[in-house]
């Protein structure tokens, strides 16, 4: 069984000049969002693909995370993730690096546990595997 999501992108023009709206309509968290060459390299208001990466990777990997933990018997009170994207232009655009940080807070777990099944969260996320052509890093806090 599989769930399909889907999203819908939309340009006119070049790329420096022009622009587009992304939708996702199922959810109808973004209707007609821009994003374009200004939205990505400069600061006009809008969204980008980079970060659109980085906001997937952050939830999938928290899910998993907190899902992992629970399943070993540490249901965290609460899990916060950053990822961070990096897109190099040298040699043409390449996403070139992912930087996942993460602050847990969890009842009874030991550090080494904690940092193992934050490791495994990280390889075996969806989002991860998915992207696993780029080099993805990770820095796990146990707080309290």
């Amino acid at each position: 069984m599989a769930t399909t999501r889907h999203a819908i992108a939309h340009w006119s023009g070049d790329l420096k000049t022009g622009g587009g709206t992304i939708s996702t309509p199922q959810s109808g968290l973004m209707a007609e969002t821009a994003y374009g060459f200004n939205t990505r390299f400069g600061d006009k208001r809008g969204t980008n693909p980079e970060e659109l990466i980085a906001a997937a990777h952050a939830s999938c990997f928290t899910m998993a995370l907190s899902n992992a933990l629970a399943q070993a018997g540490h249901a965290p009170e609460s899990v916060d993730t950053r990822a961070e994207v990096d897109l190099t232009l040298d040699g043409g655009p390449t996403i070139s690096a992912i930087r996942l940080e993460t602050r847990a807070k969890v009842p009874g777990i030991e550090e080494s546990r904690f940092r193992a099944i934050a490791d495994d969260a990280k390889q075996n996320c969806p989002v991860s595997k998915a992207l696993s052509a780029v080099p993805i890093t990770l820095k796990a806090e146990l707080l309290g």
